[in-house]
């Protein structure tokens, strides 16, 4: 007959055991439950970069081939008319985002930086002002014979849509007016989400224009995702 000492000994060592592969199946599902949520995170990350690729490339495609996007140039003056057709044939950077103001008919790729370069491709956003699509004042730049001409027709309540990366949103123009081209306080910060369009005036000036065309909109507080569009 076995002692009680040695009974109590092997059901300890049994309790041990149970413990044992208890713990062990315990570190087991945590480690694929880990394993199961990184890959998880994973998959997300490389889907939400792919798709940030591809509008990226949306974007660069409908900015390098015109024929797809062509601006309405009805109002242009020959000079840029031509300046475009040029720039357009080269390779260009990724837009930030596209600008359309339906009531006017415009539509341009909004880029980075306002030289020549960029404003014979489209319109261009201002240093130091805030980014398109984010908090702040946007300001945007475009040249008054090109395609910014239609802004001598835009009227306070005129809707524009920004389109980035991230989503469309929907400004209304609140007011114009005219400054000197010394007046940078329009493009202060603004406490609400805001683009200023600014352009040389007067619109059919000869030579170079003595005054600055501005045009301030602020977010209706409207926005969806970003899709592809048809062209």
């Amino acid at each position: 007959m076995e002692r009680p000492g040695g009974l109590n000994s092997h059901r300890r060592s049994g309790r041990r055991t149970q413990l044992g592969l208890l713990a062990e199946r315990s570190a087991w599902v945590l480690g694929l439950a880990f394993v199961l949520s990184w890959s998880a995170f994973w998959v997300e990350g490389v889907l939400g970069s792919r798709r940030a690729i591809d509008r990226f490339e949306a974007l660069q495609a409908a900015e390098q081939h015109p024929a797809a996007s062509k601006p309405d140039t009805s109002l242009w003056s020959r000079e840029r008319i031509a300046a475009w057709r040029l720039a357009v044939k080269e390779p260009g950077p990724a837009p930030l985002g596209i600008m359309r103001i339906p009531r006017i008919h415009l539509e341009a790729p909004v880029l980075e930086g306002t030289d020549d370069a960029v404003l014979n491709r489209g319109v261009g956003h201002i240093d130091e002002t805030a980014k398109p699509g984010t908090d702040g004042n946007s300001g945007i730049a475009g040249h008054r014979d090109g395609f910014f001409r239609g802004l001598k027709d835009i009227e306070a309540g005129d809707a524009i849509e920004l389109e980035t990366l991230g989503a469309t949103e929907v400004y209304r123009v609140e007011r114009t007016w005219i400054v000197e081209p010394e007046d940078v306080t329009v493009l202060d910060p603004t406490p609400m989400r805001s683009l200023t369009l600014v352009t040389c005036y007067p619109f059919y000036f000869i030579g170079s224009a003595p005054k600055r065309y501005i045009v301030r909109a602020v977010r209706t507080g409207s926005s969806s995702p970003s899709i592809r569009r048809e062209r």
